[in-house]
């Protein structure tokens, strides 16, 4: 398999830890939907990061799609989500609101990278920013003690996502809540990023 895309994506970097934590092999090409346009466009017209080319060659995007697709080639008690129904549902809760978390993110630094200051709209950046401020807030309600994963004795979906999209607010964005506001989000984000899974994938 072929993972296209930047780690300093919070959904690329998601989908390759997740595919190291399922021992799926696969090789990186870290294109840039902005740098590397063309080449990217080359394995896939839309420009989405991640895509993932499977072994037959269909062209995958959406890290969620792609992580139900990848999910689906190994073994049940292997997946990276609960099998309870009740944690499933828990841990889909969680996964949601670090998502909501990484999609306001990253239209904050969007605007910032792409608006020229001068056209702005600061009303809907300080909405953009509360709303990822109470993602975070909810994210870090929901993390028990700590020590512990989430949902079980080992690293599942609700966890690397949680920590890849803290990770990433953390580095692109200044007005990230202070880590002593966040000691749960913090000490899960310390104990992944010490993982195999997540140092071979590094955020760059």
């Amino acid at each position: 398999m072929r993972l296209i895309g930047m780690m300093d994506s919070p959904y690329v970097r998601r989908l390759a830890v997740s595919l190291r934590l399922l021992d799926l092999p696969f090789t990186h090409e870290p294109l840039s939907v902005f740098r590397d346009f063309e080449a990217f466009a080359r394995v896939n017209p839309v420009v989405k990061a991640p895509t993932l080319v499977t072994d037959e060659g269909v062209v995958l995007m959406d890290s969620t799609l792609i992580l139900e697709y990848v999910e689906r080639l190994v073994a049940p008690g292997l997946r990276l989500a609960p099998e309870d129904l009740g944690a499933y549902a828990q841990a889909q809760k969680v996964i949601g609101l670090a998502l909501a978390a990484a999609e306001k993110a990253v239209q904050i630094v969007y605007e910032r990278m792409l608006r020229p200051e001068a056209i702005r709209h600061q009303p809907w950046i300080d909405r953009v920013q509360g709303q990822m401020a109470q993602a975070l807030a909810l994210l870090e309600a929901e993390i028990g003690p700590q020590g512990a994963w989430l949902f079980g004795e080992r690293p599942l979906q609700a966890d690397i996502t949680t920590a890849v999209v803290w990770r990433f607010v953390r580095e692109m964005l200044p007005e990230a809540p202070p880590e002593a506001d966040t000691p749960k989000l913090t000490a899960l984000s310390a104990r992944a990023e010490a993982l195999p899974a997540f140092r071979a994938c590094p955020f760059s």
